[in-house]
């Protein structure tokens, strides 16, 4: 019984997690508008009626993958952490945010073209979960800076500018390709965007 259980729950999970990621792919490609449940079933292989079940209506799919992508990044800052070396942790930071935007690039674009929009359908999200989030993350640069560990900034304006630094990568893919001579980038190329901003990043924080 327990065994049966345990099956169900990892299929629920196999479900959730390809609905997810084909809802990323369309609310990236169609906007939030253009996107269906019909279209987000097709592209994930399934009846339209398993998206039903599992999601009541196209809002609540959409907060899903918004929400989902804002956690991974937020995982992504768990360096950033005053007990922690600052040019280590940023540099860490920018690392596994390069690596989203190679592996997560349609979440990526949700989120630009959410915020472009204005945020019509998750300003709360925003006014709440993204603000208190970036003034801890802003709290512990600026304990940093106090210490004498790096050189005084912004703490907002630097955590602008790895947002812009690295997520440009997944948000203007298109653009990136073209300046690659209409190549996408192979792993040493993510590899050398990462130590560059790395080095203009964290070149410009060092004593």
């Amino acid at each position: 019984m327990l065994q049966h259980a345990e099956k169900q729950t990892k299929h629920r999970e196999r479900v959730i997690a390809n609905i997810k990621s084909s809802a990323e792919i369309v609310f990236a490609e169609h906007g939030y508008s253009g996107a269906s449940f019909g279209k987000i079933a097709l592209q994930a292989g399934i009846p339209k009626s398993n998206v039903v079940y599992y999601f009541n209506n196209k809002e609540t799919l959409y907060r899903f993958v918004v929400e989902d992508i804002f956690n991974v990044w937020r995982q992504a800052a768990d360096s950033i952490h005053a007990d922690n070396d600052p040019i280590q942790a940023l540099g860490d930071y920018i690392d596994i945010k390069i690596d989203l935007a190679k592996k997560r690039p349609f979440g990526s674009k949700v989120w630009a073209n959410e915020i472009i929009q204005g945020a019509p359908i998750v300003q709360d999200y925003l006014e709440n979960e993204l603000r208190s989030w970036t003034e801890d993350r802003e709290k512990v640069i600026q304990t940093w800076i106090d210490r004498g560990q790096i050189k005084p900034v912004s703490p907002k304006h630097l955590l602008y500018l790895i947002w812009s630094g690295t997520q440009h990568y997944a948000d203007f893919q298109h653009q990136i390709e073209v300046l690659n001579s209409g190549k996408p980038f192979v792993d040493s190329d993510w590899e050398n965007a990462k130590q560059e901003l790395k080095k203009i990043v964290l070149g410009g924080l060092i004593k």
